[in-house]
């Protein structure tokens, strides 16, 4: 059910992306504000995912989660009227809310319903739901972009209406099982800090925020525009593709993350990460962009599975701060990602904004080396290197 409705959104928010920049755009405004657009989302997804653990204790998972899709579903049709920038601006930060919501519920009832040593494949299961809406959503987004730049905002709004509905209805809140013996000793936060693994997970979500929410998302619908002369539709089919690329690799990076152990998992998304980055701005053509699109999606598969299980080995199942810190650092690389992606583009180049992103991901394979050479067991009850799971493409 957390697939089917990871679906839902993904393929609404799929239709957004190609858009979203060149609309903001159309309010007559810089790279700059056009990322900010963009961090509104993520700012309010990080001021307001403290909260989100204390109205799940008061409510319930399945409450919290459809109530925050409504939320998004109710400001995304309300910005596709948007009159100025800054009502666009503001509805897009009230839709950061309910991601928050929808985001914080929903891990926390993927990590009470698997084992820890599935907890890699867990993590690419539930990632491939929002694969394979972002590989529809995408191209979809594309044919609606020729007919109106603010139609893409009421289909997302309906796709997440129809998320709404299966997780208020099908969805029930599960507890922990029994036999999870991190479940019964919760890691102390202060501890989980200390553990390179932790470390290591939380610099590669920022970065991976930083690259693929923040710099990727912001700035190359408008390099494929302004750079290549492309219309908008050509970034839906350019993302549809790597898209397909990054579902492809999801199962086997789950697997590897599970059985060859979560350290090199890591340092070679990173690696890849910040190699195939770096190409974008470099590429000559609508067609060699595709392709390194298609690597950087590679590089996110791992990047989206071996992260969160590398949590749930430092802090066990039951720590929800460990796993709302490690989604608030993807939220930071998305909130700053772009402001500095944008303003490098404008004071500089486009390399030097994709640069900053390709730095990070590095800097995220160095501090993975530093991680233990420990190897999952796939069996519950593992003390080695399996992990709990959080969602790599928060939901926007």
């Amino acid at each position: 059910m957390l697939g089917l409705v990871a679906f839902c959104v993904a393929v609404g928010f799929g239709v957004l992306v190609p858009v979203l920049p060149v609309f903001a755009r159309s309010f007559g405004v810089g790279n700059a504000e056009v990322g900010a657009v963009i961090s509104a989302f993520a700012l309010m997804r990080l001021i307001s995912s403290p909260l989100c653990g204390w109205l799940i204790k008061v409510f319930s998972e399945r409450i919290i989660m459809a109530t925050g899709i409504f939320i998004v579903a109710i400001s995304s049709g309300l910005a596709g009227v948007s009159n100025s920038y800054l009502q666009l601006l503001t509805l897009r930060g009230v839709g950061g809310i309910g991601s928050a919501m929808f985001t914080v519920s929903a891990f926390t009832l993927l990590l009470t319903s698997v084992e820890a040593g599935l907890r890699g494949r867990a993590a690419g299961f539930f990632q491939a739901g929002f694969l394979m809406g972002g590989i529809t959503g995408p191209a979809i987004g594309g044919v609606l972009s020729a007919i109106s730049l603010t139609a893409p905002f009421f289909f997302y709004a309906g796709t997440l209406v129809v998320a709404g509905t299966v997780g208020l209805v099908l969805l029930h809140s599960r507890s922990a099982k029994p036999g999870d013996e991190s479940a019964a000793a919760p890691v102390l936060f202060r501890a989980v800090v200390r553990d390179a693994r932790y470390q290591a997970a939380c610099f590669s979500n920022l970065a991976q925020g930083w690259t693929s929410f923040g710099v990727r998302s912001s700035l190359v619908p408008v390099l494929v525009v302004e750079l290549l002369n492309r219309p908008a539709s050509w970034t839906g089919i350019a993302f549809a593709i790597a898209a397909v690329a990054q579902t492809v690799a999801v199962g086997p990076a789950g697997r590897f993350t599970d059985t060859v152990g979560r350290r090199p998992a890591m340092i070679l998304g990173g690696i890849v990460g910040a190699v195939s980055i770096m190409a974008v701005p470099f590429a000559p053509n609508i067609w060699l962009l595709t392709v390194v699109l298609s690597l950087y999606g590679v590089a996110s598969a791992f990047l989206g599975t071996a992260p969160a299980a590398a949590v749930g080995d430092a802090a066990g199942s039951r720590s929800g701060t460990a796993v709302a810190v490690f989604s608030m650092c993807s939220d930071i690389g998305a909130i700053i990602g772009p402001l500095v992606a944008g303003l490098l583009a404008d004071t500089l180049s486009y390399p030097a904004a994709f640069g900053v992103g390709a730095a990070l991901m590095l800097v995220a394979a160095a501090l993975s080396w530093r991680m233990p050479r420990s190897q999952a067991a796939p069996s519950k009850g593992n003390t080695g290197d399996s992990g709990d799971m959080h969602e790599s493409a928060s939901i926007e």
